[in-house]
């Protein structure tokens, strides 16, 4: 098993945020707790931002996808009529 780098940093909190932090982890454990906070919060940014991308693209890319399929419905029709 790999073994992970771990790093000592000096971080400031306000005491609520620190009062709330100690209510769910002893000293010991605050630092297991602040890691996966972090990382949580990151991926939930990084999904709202690909949302977001996927969201601009789909508006961009509107109307020339409605004019395909537009295309496609009438070329299907003209099949189904013959």
């Amino acid at each position: 098993m790999k073994k992970s780098v771990h790093r000592r940093i000096n971080i400031t909190l306000p005491e609520s945020t620190l009062a709330m932090l100690e209510t769910v982890a002893d000293k010991g454990g605050r630092s297991g707790i602040i890691d996966n906070a972090i990382k949580v919060y990151v991926k939930d940014l990084k999904r709202k931002a690909l949302r977001q991308q996927l969201k601009e693209g789909a508006l961009a890319r509107a109307e020339r996808d409605l004019a395909m399929a537009d295309e496609w419905f009438d070329a299907e029709n003209e099949l189904w009529l013959k």
